[in-house]
């Protein structure tokens, strides 16, 4: 089990990276900026839990750094539950089990957000839609193919 919980938290860390690279290539693409979105969620959950950051010269570095952190737990831990999901037996092919996990990652991602008012996805533009939706895409074809490929392992 705890070999299966490892194995799946590097595809979701593997998935986080291409997740990461296929954002930073739109944004150098379409010549956007850095979504502020993760800092200021890691923000509001720290002021609502009462561990505000303390203003200073170095919030907004530690706000992004905070987020970063967060968006790879995420990622970890999603895949850990993917490989768990598989090793119960759910068995999918590669393009819908990769799509399901994308949509179970962009879920926990967007929920948070839009539960706490800091953005509301039925404002986005298409634009803003593909933005979230093809780097989760990748995301979770890139953690579920691994999880799927340990199954080839002895």
């Amino acid at each position: 089990m705890i070999r299966t919980i490892v194995r799946g938290c590097a595809a979701g860390a593997a998935g986080t990276t291409a997740l990461n690279a296929v954002s930073y290539a739109d944004m150098a693409l379409r010549g956007r900026p850095a979504s502020t979105v993760p800092e200021t969620l890691v923000e509001t959950i720290a002021t609502r839990i009462g561990l505000p950051l303390r203003d200073s010269a170095e919030k907004g570095n530690r706000l992004i750094g905070l987020a970063a952190v967060v968006g790879v737990a995420v990622g970890s831990g999603t895949g850990a539950a993917v490989a768990l999901v598989h090793r119960a037996g759910v068995r999918m092919p590669l393009w819908l089990g990769g799509a399901l996990t994308g949509a179970l990652v962009m879920v926990v991602a967007d929920v948070p957000i839009a539960r706490l008012g800091i953005s509301d996805p039925r404002t986005w533009s298409a634009g803003d839609w593909a933005s979230d939706v093809v780097p989760h895409f990748v995301f979770g074809l890139v953690t579920y193919g691994l999880v799927t490929a340990w199954d080839q392992q002895p």
